[in-house]
Formats: structure tokens, C-alpha cells, sequence
């Protein structure tokens, strides 16, 4: 199981506000592509995303369904891998001063993710998301700097 945390400099409306973005999803999401809404208004309850990851060569197509949406405080999501499996992806979002403090925990549920899952996929893991939150940190802080253009958008480069 990965359990990570990171400190981001804004507040949770704020940082509820860039997780709520569908279209911002790619940006913070290591791995995205192609993201577009399927069902549902993102981020109600039962609404769904889909997109592409890609693993070295190798591209997948995935859905991700919100299973509790908890405006400002929490939002936990089932990802959707196919063949590879399903995962609980829960974000949740404590306010810490005028900051937010951001608890992503993640773990496999059925499938092959879970049968196969050993301590050298949460290391991976963990590595991706170290910078999945770096990604979101840095989107949700330069929402605080109108002249600043967000990571992963056009004329800014994405950087993990």
C-alpha cells in the first residue's frame, strides 16, 4: 500500500479546485493522456474519466470512477485498468493553517494489480506519487500567481 503526504501552499478550496478540473487531470496525473469526461459531472459521485497510460511502450486505457466526493475534504477514486486490475485512490485534503495538508493513499483491490502487488511495485509506486503531488502542488500554487502559466499547459513544459 502507498501512503504519501505533501504540504501544499494554499488552501483546501483551492487545491479542491484544481482536483475538480477534469481537464487539469493529465497535469498532475503521471502517465495521463488524453483524458476526456465520460459520465457524470467530474467530480460528483459515479462520475467517470477516461484516458490513456502509458507504461514504457506500452499503452492502456483506463476509466477512473469517483466513488465519495466530499467537496474540500476528500475524494476517493476507483481506477479502472483492465486486465491489470481495479485500485482505491483516496486524496484527502486537511486544512493546515492557511495551507492544505494532502494524504494520498493508494492501494490495489482486484486483479491482477493486487495478486502481483509486492514491495518492489510500492516503491515504483511511491515514486510516482512523490511526483504526481509535486505536479499538483505546483499547479495549485501557481493558481495563487495570475502571470504564471500551470504546469503542463501550452508554452510550459510538464516536469515530473
Amino acid at each position: 500500500m502507498a501512503v504519501r503526504h505533501r504540504l501544499i501552499k494554499r488552501s483546501p478550496e483551492a487545491v479542491w479546485d484544481v482536483l475538480s478540473d477534469a481537464e487539469r487531470f493529465e497535469d498532475w496525473v503521471v502517465g495521463t493522456s488524453h483524458v476526456e469526461a465520460d459520465e457524470g459531472k467530474w467530480p460528483e459521485l459515479g462520475a467517470t474519466l477516461r484516458y490513456e497510460i502509458k507504461i514504457g511502450p506500452l499503452t492502456l486505457s483506463n476509466r477512473t470512477i469517483v466513488r465519495r466526493s466530499e467537496p474540500t475534504t476528500v475524494l476517493e477514486l476507483e481506477a479502472d485498468s483492465g486486465a491489470l486490475g481495479t485500485a482505491r485512490i483516496a486524496l484527502e485534503l486537511r486544512p493546515w493553517g492557511d495551507h492544505t495538508l494532502l494524504i494520498l493513499d493508494e492501494h490495489p483491490l482486484r486483479g491482477a494489480g493486487g495478486a502481483l502487488h509486492n514491495g518492489l511495485l510500492d516503491a515504483a509506486q511511491q515514486m510516482r506519487h512523490r511526483a504526481m503531488l509535486r505536479r499538483l502542488a505546483r499547479l495549485c500554487e501557481a493558481a495563487e500567481e495570475p502571470s504564471r502559466t500551470p504546469v503542463g499547459r501550452p508554452g510550459h513544459p510538464r516536469s515530473a
